[in-house]
């Protein structure tokens, strides 16, 4: 789970963008002739600095028609001998590279991705959430007809590969190839792990592993800033992140297959071997009727996956629109949040190590939560929360930005928390055979999300800054009613059939009736 982080938002140190201007022939020889400073050889070589409107454009992506070679230049002020006024100077586009002001190095500066090139770093980043998009079609599918733990074991391989050329990829294309297949199978090897987590536990631990599961996640993310500190060149920053994930390729030999799996798949010896051998670790007996182990389903029912067993029936049709929507606007309000504030300090490994120790409430909230009050209302609270907290932003005045800032983190906090309980939710609502691929075609919505929300933020900040804000808020309200139509899954045993899947929202009512029952029948029995 925590390898899942360089990956989901590595584009913030693979990508950064640092400040730069046009390098253009002359100007080095002519600043160390003269003994200028840094400050002193940018004020006279580079235009638009210390002007509003479209200066950082015009400093960044143009440069002075000038030959810095001419001997007639003076030191004092070079330009003042060829124009009066610099502002009539002639201005053309950089021909020559940038100069880039950073120790390190990433994609943009060895690229050159600024000015007219700066839309392939958002091409970059959208390459891995298309991948997620095409892998959730994929990857679901082969989990559930395959096993988790192949499946598990392939993604992981595929992921730690496409890593490494990504890190030695000679040229921007085929650094996107790379950077595409490994989104592809990144999120399916998350989502395998996950699966096989919540299938070897009962529901009294289910929800515990799950939220752990995805701190990790968070983790992932507050360790990130410090190695991509500790190493600021790129290629260098994504082998680190890369190479150690090959050691997950051990679990061939220390992770099983999911028993609940094998026992969908009418593999029933293997299953009752796996549990014996977790029993034998665990230093429990096992019951003595373990091999009588079987699944009463219908003859008719099959158990190969298959998309349309996710709208077969009303309540699963219900229940698997409603996820798709949850993900959805979800991905929108947690990434949407963040473009929206942007950076606000000049160090960037803080602010990104700042804003991911927001998470980790979050996910306390969740442990408190879950048990006693269960899945929908705090997943429906938290959904409300975010949406009410980007409405109220709209009237916040500039002036405080702080509360700005901190209704931001709440959205955040609430997106973050639906994020981490849909994917409990999600599990819990379908049946062994189709789990993993409902996982995924839900999420596959998150995906969606990510690969829009840059355009959907910043297209609508051109109209009016505040509209963004509109929208995230009305996904916010919406979602958070939505929610409520799903059934409460607390202490509610796996669905393994799609029937019992079917009425997950009537076991409750049905065992309190039977309770009834058996009450007054014990009341009589005296009497008779």
């Amino acid at each position: 789970s925590a390898s899942l982080a360089p990956i989901y938002v590595g584009i913030v140190f693979l990508g950064f963008t640092p400040d730069h201007h046009c390098r253009s022939p002359g100007v080095a020889e002519l600043s160390q002739r003269c003994g200028w400073s840094p400050a002193e050889e940018l004020n006279y070589t580079v235009p638009g600095l210390g002007s509003a409107g479209e200066a950082s454009f015009i400093s960044q992506c143009m440069r002075y028609e000038v030959d810095w070679n001419q001997s007639t230049l003076d030191c004092v002020d070079p330009l003042s001998s060829l124009a009066a006024n610099r502002s009539h100077l002639p201005l053309s586009p950089c021909e020559h590279g940038w100069v880039y002001d950073t120790p390190g190095s990433s994609i943009v500066t060895e690229f050159n991705l600024v000015c007219g090139d700066a839309w392939k770093v958002d091409l970059f980043q959208s390459c891995v959430n298309l991948g997620f998009f095409l892998g959730s079609l994929v990857v679901g599918y082969i989990a559930d007809r395959f096993g988790r733990k192949l499946c598990l074991l392939v993604t992981t391989l595929v992921t730690s590969l496409s890593g490494v050329l990504t890190a030695v990829a000679p040229d921007y294309t085929s650094m996107l190839l790379f950077r595409l297949l490994q989104g592809m199978v990144s999120k399916g090897s998350w989502v395998s792990g996950y699966t096989l987590i919540t299938e070897f536990v009962g529901s009294g631990y289910r929800r515990t592993t799950a939220i752990l599961y995805q701190v990790a996640f968070t983790v992932g993310l507050v360790g990130l800033a410090g190695v991509a500190y500790a190493i600021p060149d790129w290629r260098w920053l994504q082998l680190a992140v890369s190479l150690p994930t090959f050691l997950f390729l051990l679990y061939y030999w220390f992770v099983p297959e999911s028993p609940r799996w094998l026992l969908s798949q009418k593999r029933t010896t293997q299953a009752v071997r796996i549990m014996e051998q977790i029993a034998q670790k665990n230093r429990k007996v096992p019951p003595a009727d373990l091999k009588m182990i079987c699944l009463e389903e219908d003859a008719s029912e099959r158990q190969s996956p298959s998309f349309a067993d996710l709208f077969r029936t009303p309540n699963l049709r219900k229940h698997t629109l409603i996820l798709m929507y949850l993900w959805f606007s979800c991905a929108v309000l947690y990434q949407g949040l963040i473009m929206h504030v942007g950076a606000t300090g000049a160090n960037l490994y803080l602010d990104f190590f700042y804003s991911s120790l927001v998470e980790f409430p979050a996910a306390f909230i969740i442990l408190v939560t879950i048990d006693r009050i269960g899945r929908i209302y705090p997943i429906a609270a938290s959904n409300l929360v975010a949406g009410a907290a980007c409405l109220l932003m709209i009237f916040i005045p500039h002036e405080l930005h702080w509360l700005n800032v901190t209704l931001a983190c709440f959205g955040r906090m609430g997106a973050t928390i639906v994020l981490q309980m849909v994917c409990l939710v999600n599990a819990e609502l379908y049946p062994t055979f189709i789990r993993n691929l409902g996982m995924m075609v839900c999420s596959a919505l998150c995906d969606l999300g990510g690969i829009f929300t840059p355009f959907m933020v910043f297209r609508l900040m051109e109209v009016w800054q505040a509209l963004p804000l509109i929208l995230f808020g009305v996904l916010g309200l919406t979602a958070g009613a939505a929610t409520l139509l799903l059934p409460e899954t607390k202490g509610v045993a796996l669905p393994e059939t799609i029937e019992e899947a079917e009425n997950l929202g009537r076991r409750k009512s049905k065992a309190k009736e039977n309770t009834i029952y058996l009450q007054v029948q014990t009341g009589k029995s005296p009497h008779t």
